[in-house]
């Protein structure tokens, strides 16, 4: 009988959430299956955090700050090493690594490249690219870099070998990194693994009940919440809309304070931060909904256009098919959302467009030091306006904040809306889709892609080890077309 194939998962923290939540899936998903896993991290795993597998805190992994900087690459690596030998009994054979190049620390990809260089096989899993609008992190990168500059950076980021492979969430994001140069045998498609409950009616009353549309999310920028507001503006009577959670951050509190006054002062049937009340929780509030929204204007996996349908609700609102194809060929019916919700243009001063426009370019490219193509202005803008309708998802705010003044003001201003209604699907349509979601996004099927993965990785021999063409792949992620001025 062979040995179980010893696996160390890595990430900077264990705290609820987000990475947590999938290294927290990808163990139940490898139990009982011929993988010994033992979780990395930088500090203990928080009591929430629910990793079911040996943890192993490495002093120095964890997210640099001024009070704890990175250390130097070669401690961190033999600190590594160590780790996994005392949690695995052995050194790993595959090392499945988290968000390596986020930038939180700038140890981590330097420390792996020695590791590499020493025949270490490593699967990196990204599920935040730097070069995805966190400039912050991608310049803390450069400068670690130093004057090695971007050829460094390259090599440290984004080695090709054949014994490193990449794991990606979506389509976008594996077809960025084959345009960069990846092979397309070591560069895997690994969307997120969903629970999978049966959906249930809520026990009594609960905070929201009674709501037509439920935007279950966090409200930042990129959630777009102003094109929520656009449809509470144009309502018909008695619908009602509510969102679960305000941001977290600071530098979101203004844009969303903004909207709430706005909605306030407008008095639009929206309710806030329902998720906050007492005795409220996600699932409740899904439950007592029509149906969830999402206008969200960017998205990594995109657990907004599933997980809905698990608790036996519907979903509407904006699409991202470069995120939702995938959903799509796994033969889950999305086709109820829309790609644009399309305004007259007119509603738009032109002028302060194309201002817009031109600054956001500026300010984007000069945040990657980068100058922005000669054509980028109107490549956005194109992208924006198409056949006198303008996308209103992809306007600044403030011109947002105009146009929901006007159909408030004046709903019968809606029926110029394309499209004119948010589209809830029907009983037959969320059965389907819940079974099929059910079947190829569950935790057992998680499971068996993500040994397959690893045995990949674990077959290779170690070889000659050069870079991907990271400017390539910094150019696909600030194309000017995928430009959304909300989010600014």
């Amino acid at each position: 009988m062979t040995a179980p194939l010893r696996v160390a998962i890595l990430h900077y923290h264990l705290r609820p959430g987000g990475v947590t939540q999938v290294i927290a899936g990808a163990v139940r998903a490898l139990a009982g299956r011929d993988v010994r896993v033992a979780v990395l991290a930088g500090a203990p795993p928080d009591a929430r955090a629910g990793i079911e597998a040996p943890v192993a805190v490495v002093p120095g992994l964890g997210y640099a700050t001024r009070a704890a900087p990175a250390p130097p690459p070669e401690r961190l690596a033999a600190a590594l090493a160590d780790a996994a030998r005392g949690a695995l009994e052995a050194a790993p054979d595959v090392w499945h690594v988290h968000n390596h190049s986020l930038g939180k620390n700038c140890a981590l990809p330097r420390a792996l490249a020695r590791m590499i260089a020493g025949g270490a096989r490593v699967l990196l899993q990204i599920h935040d690219f730097p070069e995805d609008g966190r400039a912050e992190n991608y310049r803390a990168l450069r400068r670690d870099a130093g004057d090695g500059g971007a050829t460094a950076l390259a090599g440290r980021l984004y080695p090709r070998a054949p014994h490193v492979h990449y794991a990606v969430l979506n389509r976008r994001d594996r077809d960025l990194l084959l345009g960069a140069g990846a092979g397309a045998a070591r560069v895997h498609l690994l969307p997120n693994p969903v629970s999978v409950e049966e959906p249930s009616e809520p026990e009594g009353p609960a905070a929201g009940e009674g709501l037509t549309f439920l935007y279950p999310t966090r409200a930042i920028r990129r959630k777009n919440l102003g094109e929520f507001l656009l449809w509470a503006a144009a309502a018909r009577r008695g619908e009602r809309f509510g969102v679960t959670l305000a941001p977290a951050s600071p530098a979101e509190a203004a844009p969303y304070a903004r909207w709430t006054a706005l909605a306030r002062e407008l008095r639009l049937p929206v309710q806030f931060e329902l998720g906050a009340r007492p005795g409220a929780t996600l699932r409740r509030l899904v439950g007592t909904c029509a149906c969830a929204v999402t206008t969200s204007v960017a998205e990594g996996f995109g657990l907004a256009f599933l997980e809905p349908w698990l608790a036996g609700r519907p979903v509407a609102g904006r699409n991202l098919p470069e995120i939702t194809a995938d959903f799509a060929q796994e033969g889950i019916a999305l086709d109820g959302l829309y790609e644009r919700l399309e305004i007259p243009a007119d509603w738009v001063d032109a002028g302060k467009l194309r201002g817009a426009i031109e600054a956001a370019l500026r300010a984007t490219y000069a945040a990657y030091k980068r100058t922005p193509p000669a054509d980028a202005a109107a490549r956005a803008h194109r992208a924006i306006v198409a056949n006198d309708m303008a996308d209103f998802g992809r306007l600044d705010q403030a011109a947002q904040a105009a146009v929901v003044r006007r159909v408030a003001s004046c709903p019968a201003a809606a029926e110029a809306f394309r499209p004119r209604e948010l589209r809830i699907a029907g009983a037959g349509v969320v059965a389907r889709n819940r079974a099929r979601i059910a079947e190829r996004f569950s935790i057992p099927a998680y499971g068996r892609a993500l040994e397959a993965i690893y045995r990949a990785a674990a077959a290779e021999s170690p070889g000659g080890i050069e870079a991907l063409d990271a400017g390539a792949l910094l150019d696909g992620f600030l194309a000017p077309e995928r430009l959304f001025l909300s989010r600014f």
